[in-house]
């Protein structure tokens, strides 16, 4: 099996050559391979990791890996789901897998979320940062050159609903269901609403909602962590986005039980807004703040 690398002896395995046929996906110069262990990506314990660390980290998985379809490197490690509690064994091992994945520089992308999930929304989320990457990359443009003028997460086009929109806002299924669902009497407003920030050397993260009562308000909230990569859009309006992919899930199953009050909601958000010096490029919700 040949390796590669960014250091002298290569610790990163290039994808098996027999795995291409088993693709989960094979898209615009990429592949992905789905539940890859460590062990499968990294080839003997790197430098700076212990070996007990090694013998615990090599067994830890990720839900999909991305490789370059021509040269059998690793793009991005993917993980989705939810956030480990502080202080749990599963933040240890997550801390672990980030410290081999700094070792041998494997980009890694998680997406936190306690009700989106790998086997579920996995491979459509994987084509999508695929697909902005490769927009973003310009691959686009007439010359092949130059950037996209419009981002991708921008593109208009005809939306589900039969509306002109944002063709690559993954929430649009969210809203179109937002909206039969007013008309049926099952929330008290059409209105998927959101808001996204990105803390200072932390996560991005995206909360999305929609009112199901007068005072009860139906709210996911998803973070998107970017090591050593780029999703090709603004991982915080990606957040965003999933989130109304959550809340459509929870409306989906109408799981819209004990929810927080508006007002609650609105003082969360108002405490959100006095961090703004927390995060990059401040606070732009503050109309969010008034109940």
């Amino acid at each position: 099996m040949t390796s590669i690398g960014s250091n002298d002896r290569g610790w990163l395995r290039a994808m098996p050559a027999e795995a291409g046929s088993d693709a989960l996906v094979s898209r615009a110069g990429h592949r992905v391979l789905a539940a890859r262990r460590l062990s499968d990506l990294v080839q003997g314990r790197p430098p700076g990791v212990t070996g007990s660390q090694w013998t615990s980290a090599s067994r830890a998985s990720f839900d999909f890996v991305v490789y370059a379809a021509d040269t059998g490197r690793p793009v991005v490690a993917v993980q989705i789901g939810p956030v480990p509690s502080p202080g749990s064994a599963e933040q240890r091992l997550e801390r672990l897998k980030d410290a081999v994945s700094v070792a041998v520089d494997l980009p890694v992308l998680r997406i936190g979320s306690p009700t989106l999930s790998a086997a579920e929304h996995g491979r459509r989320l994987v084509e999508y940062v695929i697909d902005a990457r490769a927009y973003a990359a310009g691959g686009s443009t007439a010359a092949g050159t130059e950037p996209a003028p419009v981002g991708f997460r921008d593109i208009l086009g005809r939306l589900p609903d039969g509306r002109t929109g944002p063709v690559n806002d993954l929430g649009a299924l969210t809203r179109a269901a937002a909206v039969e669902a007013y008309v049926a009497g099952q929330v008290a407003d059409p209105i998927v609403r959101g808001l996204h920030v990105r803390w200072v050397d932390g996560p991005a993260q995206g909360w999305s909602w929609v009112q199901v009562r007068p005072d009860a308000c139906l709210i996911e909230q998803v973070s998107v962590t970017e090591h050593r990569f780029s999703c090709g859009i603004d991982a915080a309006r990606l957040a965003e986005d999933l989130a109304a992919v959550a809340v459509g899930e929870r409306l989906r199953d109408n799981s819209v039980a004990d929810l927080p009050s508006r007002a609650e909601w609105t003082a969360q958000i108002a405490a959100l807004s006095r961090r703004r010096h927390e995060l990059v490029g401040g606070f732009a919700f503050d109309h969010l703040c008034a109940d």
